[in-house]
């Protein structure tokens, strides 16, 4: 994946003199221009910002549900139990979107499953993020034996099915939010390593990195100074993806009873406890299914927009 260099991040590094290096003055100033040049690249399809709306009308339903959602998710009224939604034909006035098998608001559900997707879904990027840059700089800086032993590392995990291998250690510690998160970030650092290592071989022998070392820089300053500021744009694009791969993987979890344990809804959950209703009562399953839909698309697009954004081979113009 292309990433832009800038040959004036080893300045700080360089000795003070009573001169200014030139271009040293305007480097501010070019990268606010270069964000606002990335910005209106962004926002300048409607698809994007859509798809913006729709995300960011999920993380408020994931920080503050009980603003947004009209019902209490865990209140149960059997007597409106399997009710459709309230726009069809003998529809529950006030439950837009109906009830489940336990008479639960099924709008207010996933509402408050919004929380527990996003949740969970963004700190397990957060702590692949975390394994998979540390263990692809390292790789990728050092090369020879440490290349060797992570790319050994990763090539026995991505043999396993990700499915099974955490399908496997649930049932040995537990299904609880923290496992959940543990587990589910555990499995998605290889995919990060790969990235970062196959980035930080493409600039590890650049001149910028050479001089860098000439003046003395440390390895550990010129991968978090020089190199990963470079490869950063890559990194916050495939995050954009991953999102979208972990929330369809707690999801699956919890269809299979293996993620956030009820009462407490999950989109994962709704859809399997309306599997047995699907022919009587479509809602139960099909709402769930068409958000989670619905966010990983959004989350692809926006992904996307943002790789050709970010990159600067691509003319724009």
């Amino acid at each position: 994946m292309p990433c832009s260099i800038h040959a004036s991040a080893i300045t700080e590094d360089l000795p003070v003199t009573g001169t200014t290096a030139p271009g040293v003055h305007t480097e501010n100033a070019a990268g606010d221009s270069e964000l606002r040049q990335v910005l209106r690249r962004l926002f300048a399809k409607r698809s994007v910002m859509l798809c913006m709306a729709f995300l960011a009308l999920t993380i408020i339903c994931a920080v503050v549900p009980g603003w947004v959602a009209p019902h209490d998710p865990f209140e149960q009224e059997l007597i409106l139990r399997l009710k459709p939604p309230s726009f069809v034909e003998g529809g529950a006035e006030g439950h837009l979107l109906g009830t489940d098998h336990l008479g639960r608001d099924t709008l207010s559900r996933i509402i408050f499953g919004a929380r527990i997707t996003m949740i969970v879904s963004v700190m397990a990027v957060g702590v692949s993020m975390a394994m998979g840059v540390t263990a692809g700089l390292a790789a990728g800086y050092f090369g020879r034996r440490t290349d060797a032993v992570i790319l050994r590392l990763i090539d026995m995990q991505l043999a396993f099915p990700v499915i099974l291998l955490i399908i496997a250690v649930v049932a040995v510690i537990g299904p609880s939010l923290t496992n959940l998160i543990i587990i589910m970030g555990l499995s998605g650092w290889p995919r990060f390593a790969r990235i970062v290592r196959g980035a930080v071989l493409s600039i590890r022998g650049l001149e910028y990195i050479e001089a860098a070392r000439a003046i003395g820089a440390g390895d550990l300053r010129i991968m978090t100074h020089h190199i990963l500021p470079n490869i950063l744009s890559a990194i916050i694009v495939y995050a954009s993806f991953e999102l979208a791969r972990m929330i369809l993987l707690e999801a699956t979890l919890s269809f299979l009873g293996l993620g956030v344990q009820p009462p407490t809804p999950t989109w994962g959950g709704m859809i399997s406890d309306g599997r047995a209703y699907l022919a009587i009562s479509w809602w139960v399953s099909m709402v769930p299914g068409l958000a989670i839909a619905a966010i990983i698309l959004a989350f692809n697009i926006v992904g996307d927009e943002l790789r050709d954004a970010l990159d600067p081979q691509l003319n724009h113009e």
